[in-house]
């Protein structure tokens, strides 16, 4: 999509501090973290919604979820970690384009 923040992120045309990628999906440092570790798991695909999902789009964020395990270690959320998936402007989605959240590296809050 021409005007998404991610999908140019996903192109290079815009810098990221990017921790893995793979030909499915790219993990970046959110630039305005609410947390000491704060992670965004972006499709390359660009689809805005879990309301989108196909079974092969179902398939990818199942991937894109294991995936995610994996970096607990590397950035020492032993004790505990959160995973948040935003919906809409309601839910408090910014960027219409799916992605997955990782916060952790303290005690989290509602």
């Amino acid at each position: 999509m021409e005007n998404c923040i991610f999908c140019k992120i996903v192109a290079g045309e815009i810098p990221s501090k990017r921790i893995y990628e793979d030909d499915e999906i790219i993990v970046f440092q959110d630039i305005e973290p609410k947390a000491p570790v704060h992670l965004l798991c972006v499709p390359r695909e660009h689809f805005a919604h879990l309301s989108d999902l196909d079974e092969a789009r179902a398939a990818l964020v199942g991937r894109t979820l294991g995936k995610i395990g994996r970096f607990y270690k590397e950035f020492g959320l032993e004790e505990g970690y959160r995973v948040i998936i935003n919906q809409g402007e309601n839910g408090g989605q910014t960027v219409p384009h799916l992605h997955i959240h990782l916060l952790g590296g303290e005690r989290l809050g509602w």
